[in-house]
């Protein structure tokens, strides 16, 4: 026997098969009309598109490479200026917090509990 639980009593009732499994009464449908299909639009050959490539915006490695290439002895991670310098400070001052924090946390938990 099946048993599904009654809207309006909010207790288990006998129900037969086919009310079990069909979940708030939705019956399962075949649709009327073929669902359109995804990929309808028609697709290009690469040989079509031709062998020039389009960009967005300028070529901007030239300049890059100008900038990380100079020799003025800062480290590659901060050879862009003040924002890289802030970057690299922040997220060396929340590695050491937090590890600072995880030990802190280690040692409390290593202490043995007061008795009471």
């Amino acid at each position: 026997m099946y048993y599904k639980v009654s809207g309006v009593t909010g207790k288990l009732t006998g129900a037969t098969a086919a009310s079990a499994y069909s979940p708030q009464g939705l019956k399962p449908t075949v649709p009327s009309q073929a669902p359109p299909m995804i990929f309808a639009v028609p697709t290009k050959v690469v040989s079509e598109t031709g062998s020039v490539a389009h960009y967005m915006g300028i070529n901007k490695v030239p300049e890059l490479q100008n900038i990380f290439q100079k020799a003025d002895g800062a480290p590659v991670h901060l050879k862009r200026g003040v924002m890289d310098k802030m970057l690299y400070r922040t997220t060396m001052g929340l590695t050491i917090g937090g590890t600072l924090y995880c030990l802190m946390a280690l040692y409390i938990a290593a202490q043995p509990r007061k008795p009471e």
